[in-house]
């Protein structure tokens, strides 16, 4: 197994681990552990993509597992966050639907004729992947700090602001999702 695809698995093997801590109420520090350990799972998805281009070792277990570590991690922070209430139900089912949607147009695009073709990320889904990411670091980071700075506790700006960023998140993924499958709208009209 090459080096990108192990830094793939180590994502998938810290979602637990972000679980575990943020499951964790009574323990002060457990929302900063977890929001460093997305953070630290969110780089290496940008690493493993980094090397394998870098050294040509694109392999089908990466083009399948990468997206699946990254839909693992991100759907587990937006859940819990929901579950805090920052993020409106609403804007967790967009983020889902898009995600099964392009997996779908995925697989039919890999199942096409003449071989198939793997569609590679576009500029919306890098923005919408980059505006996920920042909005789980900053929200875990923000009630973090409240949980250990007295100074924090009772403030409702960090909240506000993550909602705000929870609907500009879902926008963004709507946007993305609308405007991955029509340009691969050719799949989805020969899919049989």
């Amino acid at each position: 197994m090459n080096l990108p695809n192990k830094l793939t698995l180590a994502r998938m093997l810290l979602v637990p681990v972000f679980i575990l801590f943020v499951s964790l109420p009574n323990f002060a520090p457990a929302y900063l552990i977890a929001c460093a350990v997305f953070a630290i799972a969110s780089f290496t998805d940008y690493l493993d993509g980094h090397i394998a281009r870098k050294q040509g070792i694109v392999t089908d277990f990466g083009k399948f597992a990468d997206p699946l570590a990254d839909k693992l991690l991100t759907t587990v922070a937006f859940l819990y966050m929901m579950l805090d209430g920052v993020c409106h139900p609403v804007v967790l089912v967009i983020i889902l639907t898009r995600e099964f949607a392009v997996s779908g147009v995925r697989m039919v695009a890999a199942g096409a004729k003449g071989g198939g073709k793997v569609i590679a990320a576009n500029m919306w889904g890098k923005l919408k992947t980059v505006m996920q990411m920042v909005t789980i670091i900053l929200y875990y980071f923000m009630a973090g700090l409240q949980h250990v700075l007295p100074q924090m506790q009772g403030a409702t700006w960090p909240q506000t602001v993550t909602q705000v960023l929870c609907w500009l998140v879902a926008l963004f993924t709507a946007v993305s999702g609308i405007q991955y499958i029509w340009g691969n709208r050719e799949y989805i009209n020969t899919a049989k």
